[in-house]
């Protein structure tokens, strides 16, 4: 098996990027859990009663609850004092969605995923605006729009591999090199020719149709396909 550590080395200042982000938010974290606890612990050690019973009160009930039961506190008692959070459900989907691409969780697609399914995991459960008629057109609407887009999929991958069995891209690349165009000149035209197919097909279809023609001859141009 061959590691290509290439890979890792193109994608290295994102992955730098990251890695920063993650080493912000844990300080971030640490130096807010600390500060808590410092007062915490003053209020604890304070010959004040005022003070040290509360936070001896608030020590108890943090260790000696389980965090569920915290979580039910928040959601169904809490209101009954006038304090509601109703949007923090609608609030944590960007949260679930940045977090897990950015912290290497999952793919921006998978994130996409998981997001439409915490969105919809929310309005039903939670929310309780979405009835079963509606939950089933929602799944009929998508699946209409997956299957077409399924099919153009299916289209183009049959015509790919005629493509390819034809040898189209390399007759394309002799048919391209005679003009002898420069690399600035066969971008302009390939944007020319993405612009105007972007008007008349799917972006999925593109990339696994014509760009695999265009490939070829980038390469015997010398430019940089990342």
């Amino acid at each position: 098996m061959h590691l290509d550590f290439t890979v890792a080395w193109r994608f290295l200042p994102i992955l730098l990027q990251a890695s920063l982000m993650t080493i912000a938010l844990f300080v971030l974290s640490q130096v807010l859990g600390t500060i808590a606890a410092f007062f915490v612990a003053l209020a604890r050690m304070s010959p004040r009663a005022w003070l040290r019973r509360p936070a001896l009160i608030y020590i108890w009930v943090v260790r000696g609850t389980p965090l569920l039961l915290h979580l039910f506190f928040v959601y169904y008692a809490a209101p009954a004092f006038g304090i509601t959070l109703d949007a923090f459900p609608a609030l944590m989907l960007p949260v679930v969605l940045l977090f897990g691409i950015y912290g290497g969780v999952m793919t921006p697609t998978e994130g996409a995923a998981a997001a439409a399914a915490y969105a919809l995991l929310a309005s039903a459960l939670i929310y309780r605006s979405i009835s079963l008629k509606q939950l089933y057109m929602i799944l009929l609407s998508s699946a209409k729009s997956t299957t077409s887009v399924g099919m153009l999929i299916a289209g183009a991958l049959v015509f790919n591999y005629v493509v390819t069995i034809e040898n189209v891209p390399l007759s394309v690349q002799h048919f391209i090199t005679g003009f002898q165009l420069t690399p600035i000149g066969y971008l302009l035209l390939v944007n020319a020719i993405l612009l105007v197919l972007g008007c008349l097909l799917e972006g999925t279809t593109i990339l696994l149709v014509i760009v695999p023609i265009l490939i070829p001859t980038a390469k015997a141009l010398g430019i940089d396909l990342v």
